[in-house]
């Protein structure tokens, strides 16, 4: 009794270890070439640090928008929803967005986001009316 007893204690500590020093993910695929990008469309986990070094995180779903190569896209983030629309040129996805919800009511600017061939998305973030920028990763989820 006393051995499956620690057994299990070992193993909560392990889990409970893992959970506290879990790494913030990394971009793993390289930048992807134009003529060979995955597709973008569906959702992503996200995570970024504002103009002012606040860390954030979130959701990201990136819908195809009417035309080819445009997209809609909106985050669900720490304190706010977000609206984008955004165009591919070469292997980036330029994207023009605002908030429509929650803090920081009528911010926005621009996000030139690379695209990797692990279909990951990372690069700057511009708030309007901020000098320093953001920086943002988005990871996409596994199961849809």
């Amino acid at each position: 009794m006393k051995r499956k007893t620690l057994m299990v204690a070992c193993l909560l500590l392990l889990a409970l270890s893992a959970c506290t020093t879990r790494e913030r993910a990394q971009i793993k695929g390289k930048d992807a070439s134009p003529d060979a990008l995955p597709t973008i469309v569906g959702s992503y986990s996200v995570n970024g640090f504002d103009p002012l070094g606040t860390e954030y995180g979130g959701n990201l779903t990136v819908a195809p928008a009417r035309a080819v190569d445009q997209y809609k896209l909106q985050w669900i983030i720490t304190g706010s929803i977000q609206e984008g629309d955004g165009r591919i040129e070469g292997n980036k996805l330029m994207v023009q967005w605002h908030t429509i919800e929650g803090s920081g009511p009528g911010a926005s600017g621009v996000t030139t986001y690379t695209i990797t061939t692990e279909g990951e998305l990372y690069g700057p973030r511009q708030v309007e009316g901020q000098v320093k920028l953001g920086r943002e990763n988005a990871f996409p989820n596994e199961f849809e």
